[in-house]
């Protein structure tokens, strides 16, 4: 066990040995906090994001990858014997594997008034305990490091780790009181014997029993406030009534934590809604005022496009007040909030890696490429705008991220009765060149939600807002986009089109010269395809930059398919599991060879495609978009990252805590392709290696003439059919397609 916690100390590094376990040498502006100091991170049981709660891996790992002060919080809860353990709840059910070890052991109480069923702490003495072990209580999260033997600690175990910080929460005294165990003698013999920093309780009288007796202590009380509906036990009063009585809260507690909705509140539609006033309240009362239930694995409100640390700034850099602490399951990532991405200068232009390029422009947060997608990338700092160019059946070309209009836009309403199957897409629907581009702009745009099977959705708010765009508009608006550098037109398809009777390699080249792309000095211009013949026939013709994109998953590279890449490409585009390998449970097993590689025949690498999410990423990455991101470019030196999230990538790469070498602190170092899991007793069998990168996956064969033929000639001089009539707005074959489809669909998620 010991050797393996000694693992997890040095996890991080392992991959970076020289960062150390310190906050940058730049201080921050001065903090809205009561006193002025920079908000405290509190450990929610450690690091029980990622490990059980109230673990010593979750306690230990807190330490290592947190700020120096990080504050340890330990749910206190009585034994029958008297002693004080630190697990999440007064029932033992969740979180451990009492059920396996004490068989028909459940008894029934009143719990505040509720009768609750289950294991209780006060059934079970110490020793009884100390043949159990914690495991993750939030089944969501992995599973893998249960089989580990997690002790319960007692609070004397959690204090001899000698936390910078340390936080009681005594959330059951009265049920303890009414067990014949003296909460209050238990508490304040455990100040004389460990130092406590923070004592907190949802329950009045307890705290008022113990303030006398720790007023000349620096043991600080803290008045926890629950739902507001839910009623105090000692007042009979609901939490609202006592957040309006704050004075009196003041005469027993010299702060309070509430949970963050009290303080920006979030609407049923995950709307932010305005801030309350309780944070200015409680600091005019002369109250500090901590925020709880800050996780990274929970869907935010919309405002936050799925990134815990734009989260935290709200709370803490909103430039009206700051919160003086949160409670949180991931300590790492306000660790980094507050360290490395408050008080940023926001006119800083100096970073330039890694290259920012948006995939459908800002797809996270509206319908992709979109005007509304691309103005919002603009605004979020992206360096380079991109257009997957699609035909309309009229040879106009558009942006829209793919050939089928079932993903992108609501067609299956409009246009359900021409569905089709294509056996060379591999696929079933509706496809922009069986529609004029006329046609195509009666639709409404989708914003398109990758992960809806984990009901994981993106702003809904926003999902049929913004108009489509021609290659023409796109080019036309990034032109004029004087903080944009540049272009990007990623060509798919082009010999299928071309049989079609389609050229989509011309009409980007017209597009291009018709909207002032000729001079490369006024935009850059990349060209990217995963078809080598689509490149070399635009190099024929034009200076481009020319971008490889390597669909296949890959392990490296051979020597001879460098060099036959840089006969038609500039760069390089890849996955990001060709960067990190990883195994089926959602581990980083290693890294591998393909980016140096690259390097080394002095190819530019970026890497598709980052989503803020936190269902694709792997778990080493702790749920936080900007560890993954930090991972890739300091950890594995890519180029440039291509994003559904632009604002989150600018802010990356904006952040104080790049390119400070052997000062880095370690909640910013990268993480070890392989650390988590060699701390996992239990590791999932090892999987096939993926493939080298040979010439024959590279070399494609000529694109075919275009020539119109009959059939396309047809369809060209026939008449839009009109809306289908089916009651519902769809047809039972487009139901049927998008039923067959589902598991296609799951293969593409799982493969980002």
């Amino acid at each position: 066990m010991w050797k393996q916690l000694l693992l997890i100390l040095f996890y991080f590094a392992a991959f970076t040995a020289a960062a150390a376990a310190q906050p940058s040498t730049k201080k921050p502006s001065l903090w809205q906090t009561l006193k002025g100091d920079a908000p405290l991170v509190i450990a929610h049981g450690g690091f029980s994001g990622i490990f059980p709660h109230s673990s010593s891996y979750a306690y230990n790992f807190a330490l290592q990858t947190g700020l120096p002060n990080t504050v340890l919080w330990c749910d206190v809860q009585l034994t029958s014997d008297g002693f004080g353990v630190c697990l999440p709840d007064l029932l033992l059910n969740n979180g451990s594997n009492t059920a396996d070890v004490f068989a028909n052991k459940n008894k029934t109480y009143l719990v505040n008034g509720i009768s609750t069923t289950g294991l209780f702490t006060v059934d079970f003495t110490l020793n009884d305990l100390l043949n159990v072990s914690l495991t993750q209580g939030v089944y969501s999260r992995t599973y893998l490091f249960d089989l580990n033997y997690f002790p319960v600690m007692t609070i004397q175990d959690v204090a001899q780790l000698k936390p910078p910080g340390f936080w009681l929460n005594i959330q059951h005294a009265a049920f303890f009181d009414q067990h014949k165990l003296d909460t209050r003698s238990f508490v304040l013999s455990t100040t004389r014997s460990s130092i406590v920093n923070y004592i907190s309780s949802p329950e009045v009288n307890f705290l008022k029993s113990i303030v006398a007796r720790l007023k000349a202590t620096p043991t600080k009380l803290v008045f926890r406030f629950l739902g507001k509906n839910e009623i105090e036990p000692s007042t009979n009063l609901t939490y609202d009534s006592l957040l309006k009585n704050l004075k009196f809260i003041k005469t027993f507690a010299s702060g309070i934590l509430v949970p963050k909705s009290y303080i920006w509140p979030v609407d049923p539609k995950l709307n932010l809604q305005s801030s309350t006033s309780v944070v200015l309240d409680a600091h005019k009362e002369g109250l500090e005022i901590y925020a709880a239930d800050f996780s990274n694995d929970v869907p935010l409100a919309y405002d936050f496009s799925y990134d815990p640390v734009a989260e935290y700034l709200q709370f803490i850099d909103n430039g009206n007040f700051s919160v003086d602490g949160v409670l949180t399951d991931f300590p790492i990532t306000p660790s980094a909030a507050i360290d490395c991405y408050s008080h940023m200068d926001k006119n800083d232009s100096r970073p330039v890696k890694p290259l920012v390029i948006t995939h459908e422009g800002a797809s996270g947060d509206y319908p992709g490429c979109t005007d509304l997608a691309y103005k919002t990338a603009i605004t979020d700092g992206a360096d380079i705008l991109d257009c997957p160019v699609q035909m309309t059946k009229d040879g106009v070309p558009i942006c829209l991220g793919s050939i089928n209009l079932i993903d992108r836009t609501n067609a299956v309403q409009v246009y359900s009765q021409l569905t089709t199957n294509i056996p060379e897409l591999d696929s079933a629907g509706i496809f922009s060149f069986n529609l004029t581009w006329k046609e195509i702009l009666t639709l409404k745009p989708v914003i398109y939600s990758p992960f809806t099977e984990v009901k994981l959705y993106r702003n809904q708010n926003n999902k049929n807002k913004g108009q489509l765009l021609s290659l023409s508009d796109f080019l036309a608006l990034a032109y004029n986009a004087t903080s944009v550098s540049g272009v990007v037109i990623r060509i798919q398809e082009a010999s299928f089109l071309a049989e079609q009777g389609l050229d989509v390699t011309d009409a980007v080249l017209d597009a291009l010269s018709k909207n002032g792309y000729d001079d490369q000095k006024v935009k850059r211009v990349m060209i990217q395809s995963s078809n080598s013949a689509v490149l070399i026939k635009i190099k024929e013709k034009r200076k481009f930059e020319f971008v490889y994109e390597v669909d296949e998953v890959i392990r490296d590279a051979l020597n001879s398919t460098m060099l036959d890449i840089k006969k038609f490409a500039d760069s390089v585009v890849i996955n990001k599991k060709s960067v990190f390998s990883r195994d089926g449970l959602g581990f980083l097993t290693g890294v591998t060879n393909v980016v140096p590689k690259l390097k080394a025949f002095k190819l530019p690498v970026y890497v598709r495609l980052f989503q803020n999410e936190f269902f694709p990423q792997s778990w080493d990455f702790f749920s936080d978009a900007h560890v993954e991101l930090n991972s890739f470019v300091v950890g594995a030196e890519i180029d440039g990252v291509i994003t559904d999230f632009p604002k989150t990538a600018n802010l990356y790469r904006r952040n104080r805590c790049l390119g400070l070498g052997n000062k880095t602190p370690n909640y910013m170092a990268p993480v070890a392709p392989d650390g988590l899991l060699t701390v996992a007793v239990a590791q999932p069998p090892a999987e096939a290696p993926s493939p080298v990168l040979s010439e024959s996956d590279v070399l494609e064969p000529p694109l075919p003439s275009v020539e119109p033929t009959p059939s396309t000639t047809e369809k060209n001089n026939a008449t839009a059919l009109p809306p289908a009539s089916q009651p519902n707005g769809q047809s039972k074959l487009v139901l049927d397609v998008i039923l067959s489809s589902q598991p296609l669909l799951l293969s593409i998620i799982l493969l980002f």
